[in-house]
């Protein structure tokens, strides 16, 4: 049985802001594409299951962030060596044509190089809370945690980035990365 077609509409609706936070998240285009397409097709093959009182988006994001926690988590039991998050440039995630002459790139690559060394926890509900605008609520359905648990991750999530920015180095933090840039402040 196929899913009706006003469930298809909503599913195209959200594919702008899921794959928004797709990149944001893995911070690789062809990744992030990828994780968008897992998503979309599980949400297929289970439109059974979502509930219309709920936010299709919400449902999205927690089956998009299911997914890259189950290849993360699948790649470290094959012990394959492969890019991580930390390994792409900063500027990676750009998009030549979506730059806006009014805005500062060199800041964007800071903050991307800020973003990308936080830990995934942190990035997951710090860009579902400030990027995507979700409610506590939201985000800890989507991510499946407890709503104190969300609130911990964003404020440390925030206080990381803020360091970084400022130049400083949190301890024990994957921030401590040889040879990395200084980063200007914007939060």
């Amino acid at each position: 049985m196929h899913a009706p077609a006003a469930f298809r509409q909503q599913l195209l609706g959200a594919i702008a802001r899921l794959r928004r936070y797709a990149r944001s998240l893995v911070f690789d285009a062809s990744t992030a594409d990828d994780l968008v397409q897992t998503a979309l097709e599980r949400a297929l093959v289970h439109w059974h299951q979502f509930d219309q009182r709920r936010d299709i988006l919400v449902w999205l994001i927690a089956i998009a962030h299911n997914a890259h926690m189950d290849e993360r988590r699948r790649s470290a039991r094959m012990s394959v060596v492969e890019p991580t998050d930390s390994d792409a440039p900063p500027h990676a995630h750009l998009d030549r044509g979506a730059s806006d002459p009014g805005v500062d790139v060199g800041l964007r690559i800071d903050l991307l190089a800020a973003l990308q060394r936080l830990p995934v926890d942190q990035r997951a509900a710090l860009l579902l809370v400030s990027v995507e605008q979700f409610s506590y609520a939201e985000c800890a359905e989507a991510l499946g945690i407890p709503i104190g648990t969300v609130m911990s991750r964003v404020s440390r999530g925030r206080a990381t980035l803020r360091d970084l920015l400022d130049g400083k180095t949190p301890p024990g933090s994957r921030a401590s990365i040889p040879g990395a840039p200084t980063l200007r402040r914007v939060i």
